[in-house]
């Protein structure tokens, strides 16, 4: 397939999808590219997916970033949902250990430079893994961020040179966990903590009432994303 058939097939299932399920679009996905992958942050969009990746496709690869730095609870839940599915997600670790980091770039890089700490430890790694695929699932919703909300349910990933399926795209936060809550689908108790969205323990805080729900990741900072979403 050449690149303006490729863009043609994205240009159509975008249009095609945007009112179909997402059990539809992923159902499709892991038909026309076998070869795919599901990001997981463990955050309550990445289970729902999980769960429903495991209905469609049990045997499509499921990767993480393991940042090193995760909250415990975060940990917890991997466990949990390896457990319950019989799955085995796919580590993907940065190149440089926590004590590497800190020795070429100072201690604690994510409190004076957060940009470069996730390029480390979250890009660079999703730039390596993504490699050997061709097509990548993700739970980025329009409402998350001013950020997302262009983005399609099908769409060409052009930092990372792939095609992208973003099933969740229309739901609201209320759509999720719905389904969480009607399937019993396990969750990172953090979320009911004020947690709505979850990153390394470093650089992710609780939300007050009132507050933007990504309010809590780099709070300080003028960043909104760690650089796997354009």
């Amino acid at each position: 397939m050449n690149l303006f058939e490729k863009e043609e097939l994205i240009r159509k299932a975008a249009e095609e999808f945007e009112t179909k399920s997402a059990e539809e679009l992923i159902a499709w996905a892991v038909g026309k590219f076998p070869n795919i992958t599901l990001a997981c942050s463990f955050g309550a969009e990445d289970v729902v997916l999980v769960d429903i990746l495991q209905k469609v496709s049990p045997k499509t690869d499921i990767f993480y970033l393991d940042t090193n730095v995760h909250f415990k609870e975060t940990y917890e839940t991997r466990d949990r949902l390896q457990k319950h599915y019989g799955l085995e997600f796919v580590q993907v670790l940065p190149k440089l250990t926590l004590e590497e980091q800190a020795e070429r770039h100072g201690d604690e890089l994510w409190k004076s430079d957060p940009t470069q700490c996730c390029n480390i430890r979250k890009v660079d790694p999703l730039t390596d893994i993504l490699k050997n695929y061709n097509a990548w699932i993700t739970g980025i919703r329009r409402d998350q961020a001013p950020t997302r909300a262009n983005a399609k349910k099908v769409e060409y990933d052009v930092k990372f040179g792939l095609v992208k399926f973003n099933p969740l795209a229309d739901w609201t936060s209320e759509d999720v966990w719905n389904y969480i809550r009607n399937n019993n689908i396990i969750y990172n108790p953090l979320h009911d903590q004020n947690y709505p969205s979850i990153g390394c323990e470093h650089c992710t805080r609780q939300v007050a009432a009132g507050e933007d729900p990504r309010a809590g990741r780099w709070s300080g900072f003028e960043k909104t994303e760690c650089g796997l979403h354009k």
